[in-house]
């Protein structure tokens, strides 16, 4: 990643270890956030390391996922949250300031700098020009607690935008085009790097909509060059003195380059279920939709919302469609109350929902069954709008609010000729009066306050060399963690509660996983290609290992939640010839005979299945940091064993 901008960022974190020729590296994390679904796991594992607090420049907790008061146990969470960001120094947000990834953007992204967040869309802040990271929670809790962490080395894919859109091309088409090349599996391992002409005519908004997808080709970050729109962004934010002029060198080499032409690119749509099955939105046809949902963390920017209250203004929403719209922020929705496009929503028939992330969590909103609804988000899993039958795309804004006007999927070329939008980015609304900011530290910290939902966090022991175990769970490719710890509505509630939320394990894919697993000792898991994929909810593996998971053999993981099962010291194996796969069913049990032999050497894992005379090869592909943390039996363990007198 020679001359990249990756690498410069990367650079100036440095503590130890060279970029180019290590592939493990300890770098300096700036900022972090965490929101209420992963937070209380977050700030649990920080009471179990014994941190007095936080050691990065800045570090946010956002409540914006879990914000239906339907019982006591968001509530409960919250103010767990809000003891813990007082007690460790951390600015709270609280519930109705807006969506993490968006008010990150407004008020702390700064260029050049590592930010972390124990959410898989924290790359949005990539659009600034950090180098923003999505994460398991105990990675964040490290980075929290020693304003470090490990970085592996990433590879860097060079994507360059040349032309300049054609009027309703937005921003949104363009990530649509990339996923469409790279596939959800595309981009694991690597850093998107964006570059060429077509970067300058993009805002920093948009470009913050670019980067947050990028996590649904599984990128570790999708990354803008910092340039006169990021100054001018920072500046309309009162932020001008955060700014700092960064760009990849002209010779910058990548391990692998993309073009994306953005003269012929067109309206986009990805289909249901998933964010990379994406055509025109013309190809997919004039099709009749029931529900229009625009908002989330990837287009409830301003300039998104600017744009659909003027599609909207003096016209009438289908009366066979529902519209919603959830602004990014309070700041928004104070700004759009004050220039009159609120009142143009409204007018037009559209419903004005929460500044949170809402039903894009699967909190509310679910779509009648068999139903089609349209949404701006990023992800269109099956089931994870709360309506396992409806028919979930993606698309843009302007599509979106096109389609909301004629009740069918429509090609917002086709329907007006042009969109003028007031360029008043110059007058951003500031308004912070959301934020609680830490006091300064104390010889009596603040306590800890916890409801009765709040459990402790399940801890691992070390595997032992030699053991047996059975497979409770057979599955193909592209398991997501919604699909192994589901996310809606009656269910994140108990975020903080592992026991509760084991019940539920799998309930989608295999509702006997559960009842499997309790009369298993050390169960197994298979499964094909990108296990994982998706949220970076931890609860995926803190589930799992609740019910006694000890290892997870697939073809291949994504990112986040192989971290996730390396911290919980559930060990993910590949096979060493993916055709042994075959030849583990459901029940069957398979002896490991040298572990932490194999672990300790780097040599493959041996498992003799019953019912097989050849043994089943396995390997574990990672640094000797993360074979430390597995024959520990996870990553607090040893932190809690080998890091005491550095926390504090």
């Amino acid at each position: 990643m020679k001359g990249t901008l990756t690498e410069k960022i990367i650079s100036r974190a440095l503590l130890s270890g060279d970029p180019v020729t290590d592939t493990s590296l300890r770098v300096r994390v700036h900022q972090t956030l965490t929101q209420d679904s992963t937070g209380t796991v977050v700030y649990l594992q920080m009471e179990a390391m014994g941190i007095d607090r936080v050691k990065t420049e800045k570090s946010v907790a956002y409540i914006d996922h879990n914000t239906l008061q339907t019982g006591p146990e968001n509530a409960e969470d919250h103010r767990f949250i809000q003891s813990a960001a007082a007690r460790y120094g951390i600015t709270f947000s609280k519930a109705g300031n807006g969506i993490c990834h968006q008010l990150h953007l407004e008020n702390f992204a700064v260029p050049g700098k590592i930010l972390m967040g124990s959410d898989s869309h924290t790359p949005t802040c990539g659009g600034l020009g950090m180098l923003a990271v999505g994460a398991g929670g105990l990675d964040v809790a490290e980075a929290m607690a020693f304003g470090a962490i490990d970085l592996t080395v990433p590879r860097v894919i060079g994507i360059r935008l040349t032309g300049s859109r054609k009027p309703w091309v937005a921003a949104k088409d363009v990530i649509l085009a990339v996923l469409k090349e790279l596939t959800v599996s595309g981009g694991i391992g690597s850093v998107l790097e964006y570059s060429g002409a077509g970067v300058a005519t993009l805002s920093v908004t948009e470009r913050a909509a670019i980067a947050n997808m990028g996590a649904e080709a599984g990128a570790t970050s999708s990354v803008f060059p910092s340039d006169d729109n990021t100054r001018l962004y920072l500046k309309a934010q009162q932020r001008e003195q955060d700014y700092l002029a960064l760009a990849a060198e002209p010779d910058a080499c990548y391990d692998r380059e993309l073009t994306i032409d953005l003269d012929t690119l067109e309206p986009m749509i990805a289909h249901p279920h998933s964010p990379d099955r994406v055509t025109t939105v013309t190809a997919a046809g004039p099709l009749p939709v029931q529900q229009i949902l625009i908002g989330s963390c990837t287009n409830a920017s301003y300039h998104d919302l600017m744009k659909t209250a003027a599609i909207l203004k003096d016209r009438q929403v289908h009366p066979g469609v529902n519209l919603a719209i959830s602004p990014g922020s309070a700041s928004i929705l104070e700004m759009m109350s004050r220039n009159g496009a609120l009142a143009d929503m409204i007018r037009a028939g559209a419903r004005i929902l929460e500044c949170a992330c809402g039903p894009c969590i699967g909190m509310g909103q679910s779509p009648a069954g068999g139903s089609v609804s349209l949404r701006t988000f990023n992800r269109n899993f099956k089931g994870r709008s709360g309506t396992s039958d409806a028919a979930v795309y993606l698309c843009s804004p302007e599509t979106a609010a096109v389609s909301a006007l004629t009740g069918k999927l429509t090609d917002p070329a086709v329907f007006l000729e042009n969109l003028v939008v007031p360029d008043d980015t110059d007058k951003y609304v500031i308004s912070r009066h959301l934020f609680a900011i830490p006091a300064a530290p104390s010889s009596t910290p603040p306590a800890l306050v916890k409801g009765s939902n709040i459990r402790e966090v399940p801890l691992n022991a070390p595997p032992e060399n030699q053991w047996r175990g059975e497979v409770v769970m057979k599955a193909g490719d592209h398991v997501t963690t919604d699909d192994i710890m589901p996310s809606d509505a009656s269910l994140l509630p108990f975020r903080s509660n592992i026991p509760h939320l084991s019940a539920y394990c799998f309930e989608a894919l295999d509702k006997d996983f559960v009842r499997r697993c309790r009369e298993t000792a050390n169960g197994l898991i298979v499964a094909g290609r990108n296990y994982g994929q998706g949220s970076s909810r931890e609860h995926a593996a803190l589930v799992p290992l609740y019910l006694g998971v000890k290892a997870v053999m697939a073809q291949s993981f994504a990112r986040i939640h192989r971290s996730n099962l390396i911290n919980s010291g559930i060990l993910p194996l590949t096979f060493l010839h993916p055709e042994d796969m075959a030849s583990l069913a459901l029940s069957t049990k398979v002896h490991f005979l040298n572990v932490r032999e194999a672990l300790e050497t780097g040599t493959p894992i041996q498992a003799q299945a019953d019912g097989r005379e050849a043994p089943i090869l396995l390997r574990f592909d990672g640094s000797e940091q993360e074979v430390a943390w597995l024959l520990a039996g996870g990553k607090l363990n040893w932190i809690k064993e080998n890091m005491k007198g550095e926390v504090s």
